[in-house]
């Protein structure tokens, strides 16, 4: 008879690889856990950004996307509340200004620090201010600080900053801003990254090496904010810690921003619990959330406006006749209805109606037999003669879509031609500063509450005036409504901008707009903000709201 027996050795060795294998099954079919779910379990968010910044150095930002990384890194004066979208008391716990406006003195927390630990003060944010208006740095937002005494004069290379510039350290904890005009929104723009403390000893110390304009790197990276930078892979993902010298702990261990340039993907990265909040959400799925998962979208209030931007240097957009026709040619309640589909706006102009107290003037409307009149006028009738226009977009899904029904209007209404052109958003965003292209899809986002945010844009020589045009009472108008104390009188003046504004039209106006996202039920802190501004030390992690306001 055949013996089948085993010798133990062997027999051992087999039942401990059968145990094994047995210990190991049940791990290998269990759930893998979610990137959601690992961040919900260590206080780690996951957001989507919808661009790579170009920079995190916060004085030379210029897009909405960069500004919501640098606020999670640093702290200004000053912060915004996502509630009232006010100024509130930020690295600067008060201040106050002088009778007649002219002087405002802030006084920072006792105790503020670097995020290595040294010291923070007063002198830091006087440095930091004149650096941002440094003309070697060519800062973008420069502009915006043009209120403080001598600000315009040295950013224009014109007065020392040592004679001139209004910014003065009286003591440690205290910074005394001189102003050239009354700025009673000062503090808000205080808010902005362009006003947020630069390292100053950790620039001077990386300038003999080379790498100052490295500083904000991880390697390098001194901030003042709720985290700290800890890594920077380009075009994957952005990651900052909590700063243990934070003069307000974050309930939060971890930030991860994630950069997506299409919807799409941020909405199935979602789905799939790799975000917890998303930064926009394609169109074509509101719908199917608001019916089905009502819990997860949010259609916020947003200090908006959507337009076309014209290269006024470049013939045929030179003639103002020819902008004035392409404007009354497009129908933007079509826009908003049939393409935008989040409960935007159609806009009659460029200031948006969320603005309290301001009136806005007669606008633009669909015209189109006032826009063939005027095609002709300026020698193109029905068309015949007019160049083909390339229109300019930033790749993504609801831009070429608009741009596309955009161009079926021109056709359809004029007669002409326009070719869409998508490029990558920060390729865009260069060959619109170097007018170097004829027609620009462009929206704006409101810095701060008032009407100068917007008609700012359109100073001649502001860093975000990308179309070439220039009127001299403009600017007088916008600079003398930005200086009236009495809310009345500064309307009044903001409104005649408006009006020269739209009489030249340098931009055709779109829609004001709605912010679609979608939000994981673990977040909670995160309230709707009109400037799309958060407080991220607010902002935690854990079971479900019990519950949250129905989408708009």
């Amino acid at each position: 008879m055949l013996c089948l027996t085993m010798p133990l050795r062997r027999r051992s060795l087999l039942t401990a690889t059968l145990c094994a294998a047995l210990l190991l099954l049940p791990l290998g079919c269990a759930k893998r856990e979610s990137r959601v779910e690992a961040g919900n379990r260590t206080g780690t968010l996951h957001l989507a950004i919808s661009a790579e910044p170009r920079e995190l150095d916060p004085q030379l930002q210029g897009t909405f996307d960069e500004m919501c990384v640098s606020l999670a890194l640093f702290e200004g004066l000053t912060a915004i509340d996502e509630r009232s979208s006010l100024p509130v008391p930020a690295a600067a716990e008060r201040w106050e200004t002088s009778a007649d406006g002219l002087r405002w003195s802030f006084h920072l927390r006792p105790g503020l620090r670097w995020s290595d630990g040294a010291p923070l003060t007063a002198a830091d944010f006087a440095w930091s201010l004149q650096r941002a208006l440094t003309p070697a740095l060519a800062s973008e937002y420069a502009y915006v600080l043009y209120p403080i005494r001598g600000a315009q004069a040295f950013n224009a290379g014109k007065l020392p900053a040592d004679t001139a510039l209004g910014v003065r350290v009286l003591d440690p904890l205290t910074l005394e801003l001189a102003l050239e005009r009354p700025t009673p929104h000062l503090a808000a723009i205080l808010a902005l990254p362009v006003a947020f403390p630069i390292p100053r000893t950790l620039l001077e110390k990386l300038e003999p090496t080379g790498e100052a304009r490295r500083w904000s790197r991880p390697e390098h990276f001194v901030g003042n904010g709720p985290f700290v930078l800890t890594e920077w892979s380009p075009n994957r993902q952005i990651v900052a810690r909590r700063n243990p010298y934070f003069h307000e702990p974050a309930a939060l261990t971890a930030i991860v921003f994630h950069p997506f340039e299409q919807a799409t993907a941020q909405e199935a990265a979602f789905r799939t619990g790799q975000l917890h909040l998303t930064s926009d959400l394609p169109a074509v799925r509101i719908a199917d959330y608001r019916a089905n998962r009502p819990e997860a979208l949010r259609l916020d209030p947003f200090l908006e406006t959507n337009f076309l931007r014209f290269n006024t240097t470049r013939p045929p957009l030179d003639d103002p006749r020819v902008r004035r026709s392409l404007t009354l040619a497009l129908d933007r309640r079509a826009l908003v209805e049939q393409v935008a589909l989040a409960g935007q706006q159609p806009a009659t102009g460029l200031l948006s109606p969320q603005l309290p107290g301001y009136t806005p003037p007669a606008g633009v409307s669909f015209e189109p037999e006032t826009a063939r009149r005027l095609l002709a006028e300026a020698g193109y009738p029905d068309g015949h003669g007019f160049p083909e226009l390339e229109a300019m977009y930033f790749s993504s899904e609801l831009n070429q879509k608009l741009l596309e029904a955009m161009q079926q209007m021109w056709q359809r209404e004029l007669g002409i031609t326009v070719t869409l052109a998508a490029k990558e958003k920060q390729v865009w965003f260069t060959e619109e500063r170097r007018l170097a292209y004829q027609l620009s899809l462009a929206r704006w986002i409101g810095d701060y509450v008032e009407p100068s945010t917007f008609l700012e844009l359109f100073i001649a020589g502001g860093g975000n005036n990308a179309t070439g045009w220039a009127r001299p009472e403009y600017d007088h108008l916008v600079r003398t409504g930005a200086s009236e104390a009495d809310s009345a009188a500064r309307n009044t003046h903001y409104r005649q901008a408006e009006e020269l504004l739209l009489q030249d039209l340098p931009i055709a106006p779109l829609f004001h707009g709605t912010r679609p996202y979608l939000i994981q039920p673990s977040v909670q802190g995160w309230e709707p903000a009109l400037l799309g501004f958060h407080r991220y030390q607010h902002v935690r992690l854990g079971s479900p709201a019990a519950a949250r306001p129905p989408a708009g």
